[in-house]
């Protein structure tokens, strides 16, 4: 492991050196998506520039040795989410396509009226392809309600999985609360009735350790470009038995075994669920991501990161227009906030002229903007590469905000 030194890891990141509007730029809006380090961009144009072919399928050298980088970012998706083998990891196009590739996969398991159980702080990417189910398959949807301090009412959430449940479905760190879920009880919850289990891992797999074994659940999503990695590359786990029952996504050459006129078999996962030529370079790309940032030792990242969060929100609890969502206990580096009477895109708007970058909007999270009785927040997300300093600078920017909006 590299000893943590914030200084010489933002040395790794060109665009940090940037100016915007006459100021260093502070980068908080890694939530979002985060910036890459140059082992990923050289990874990607050396693997161009040296080496490139199609993989899987050529038996001449570029072919062999491109098929091998490819193969060996599975590799390193595998070790960095303990699955038990590269066999349990497919490539997608990110965790939106992962979450889809569930639905899609599981949905010939729904009868009408069985439960997908999912909860108030999904994003819409883990919503939207349950209510495709909803729509065609008759499935019924529950929420876990979130509480005041941005958990999950627990309670009900024992309550509600029953006999009917077939899914469960809930992400593992929210985008805008920061909460971390307890994934593995939810999964024992799950298991015990029978049901399905699955998890939204695009922010956990950036801030914390996850060991998908040790959860206990069956199918896992993460995406590249929110770990420092490409985007259009994102990764699924899933289990040796999950993947043996779930129907593939697309058709078309590599997913196949045999293919004729009246019939078509399947080849075994992960290559039944990677149809066609896939994102070569971006998953090469997410390999060097992984390998480059698990160089640095999780526990100091997320030390400094949560430093990084406490500053900011310790700065701004000295404002008293401003309100906060999302004060649990076991949370991560996001940081979601109102100033009163003020639109959220004005205060990022005029952060920016300071040049800091944060995210304004509803997140892709619109049930949860309604539990939380707002139309949108205010988003500042810390990455391995922030600093203290770059926090204080967002605190003064959000009181020179709120001096102009009054």
């Amino acid at each position: 492991m590299s000893a943590f030194d914030v200084q010489k890891i933002r040395a790794q990141f060109p665009i940090l050196t940037r100016e915007i509007n006459g100021y260093p730029l502070a980068y908080l809006d890694n939530a979002a998506s985060a910036q890459k380090p140059d082992a990923v961009m050289e990874a990607m144009v050396g693997q161009t520039r040296s080496a490139y072919a199609n993989v899987h399928r050529g038996l001449h050298t570029l072919a062999n040795e491109t098929t091998e980088a490819f193969e060996a970012a599975r590799s390193s998706v595998a070790t960095f989410l303990n699955a038990p083998s590269s066999d349990n990891i497919v490539f997608t196009r990110g965790a939106t396509e992962a979450l889809n590739l569930c639905a899609y996969g599981l949905a010939h398991m729904i009868q009408p009226g069985d439960e997908i159980v999912l909860t108030e702080m999904e994003h819409h990417s883990n919503i939207v392809p349950w209510h495709f189910l909803r729509e065609r398959y008759g499935a019924v949807l529950k929420f876990i309600p979130v509480l005041p301090d941005g958990t999950l009412d627990m309670k009900v959430f024992r309550e509600t999985i029953g006999i009917k449940t077939k899914i469960v479905s809930v992400v593992h760190m929210s985008n805008v609360l920061g909460t971390v879920n307890d994934i593995a009880e939810i999964a024992r919850w799950a298991k015990a009735a029978g049901a399905v289990m699955i998890s939204d891992g695009t922010q956990a797999a950036v801030h914390m350790d996850v060991d998908v074994q040790a959860l206990g659940v069956d199918l896992y999503a993460m995406t590249g470009h929110k770990l420092y990695g490409p985007t259009a590359i994102g990764a699924l786990y899933g289990t040796s038995d999950i993947f043996e029952k779930m129907q593939p996504f697309n058709g078309g050459g590599e997913m196949i075994e045999d293919v004729y006129l009246d019939r078509v078999t399947y080849a075994e996962a992960p290559a039944k669920f990677e149809a066609g030529t896939p994102p070569i370079l971006e998953a090469i790309g997410l390999g060097a991501a992984i390998n480059w940032y698990s160089q640095y030792d999780m526990a100091d990242v997320h030390q400094h990161e949560m430093a990084c969060y406490h500053a900011a929100r310790d700065g701004l609890r000295d404002i008293n227009s401003v309100q906060i969502f999302g004060e649990a206990a076991n949370k991560g580096p996001v940081l979601a906030f109102n100033l009163q009477g003020a639109h959220a895109h004005d205060m990022a708007q005029i952060l920016d002229k300071y040049g800091v970058a944060v995210r304004a909007g509803q997140h892709c999270t619109q049930p949860l903007m309604k539990r939380l009785d707002v139309h949108s927040t205010v988003r500042a997300s810390f990455g391995i590469y922030n600093t203290l300093d770059e926090a204080e600078r967002f605190v003064t920017a959000v009181k020179k905000a709120a001096l102009f909006l009054g």
